[in-house]
């Protein structure tokens, strides 16, 4: 008997260019973050918080291998920014499985909840320490967050998202060209 290979192969998702629009607007809400360098000593500081050194810098929320600084507050919500900034207090090393997982998700309620790769669901047996060091983390660098309503003129902040808006249509109506010569090939 033959079998089926419906269990082995699976066509790709057909690509639309509207399905891009929540990276067009993290585009327009990270072009406006500020991103503040750290100093040397500021990063030997943050692993030290962490409970790390420069020789060994794993993931601060699961332990695994460090593959790049997460924003421990995320920079998006609701298709505007948080008021959070790049800068050493509010990045920590991860993993791509934490990083990807976590989205822009509060950190404590990810790493606590049921998400797919959250170091709960994973199994990740020393989390309250690990909590206990990311809350440490933020104690060492408070920051509020910042009102961009505030500190930027109300004309700017309106032009901004305009822009977004117009990119966001330009995009429904490339998806419409895109889907017509689509139908044109397939009856080709």
């Amino acid at each position: 008997m033959k079998k089926s290979r419906r269990g082995v192969f699976r066509m790709p998702a057909a690509v639309t260019i509207t399905g891009r629009s929540s990276s067009i607007t993290a585009a327009f809400v990270s072009s406006v973050i500020p991103v503040v360098e750290p100093t040397d000593d500021e990063v030997t500081d943050a692993l030290v918080v962490l409970g790390m050194t420069a020789e060994d810098v794993r993931c601060a929320y699961c332990g695994d291998a460090m593959t790049e600084w997460d924003h421990l507050r995320p920079l998006v919500s609701g298709q505007q920014p948080t008021g959070h900034v790049s800068e050493i207090g509010n990045l920590v090393p991860s993993c791509g499985k934490c990083n990807q997982s976590k989205g822009n998700k509060p950190w404590k309620d990810w790493i606590l909840g049921p998400a797919a790769r959250s170091p709960k669901t994973r199994g990740i047996t020393d989390l309250a320490e690990r909590i206990q060091r990311l809350e440490a983390y933020e104690r060492w660098k408070p920051r509020d967050p910042l009102d961009f309503s505030k500190v930027v003129p109300a004309e700017v902040w309106s032009e901004h998202w305009a822009n977004w808006k117009s990119v966001l249509e330009e995009l429904k109506r490339s998806q419409a060209v895109a889907a017509k010569i689509r139908r044109i090939v397939a009856e080709a």
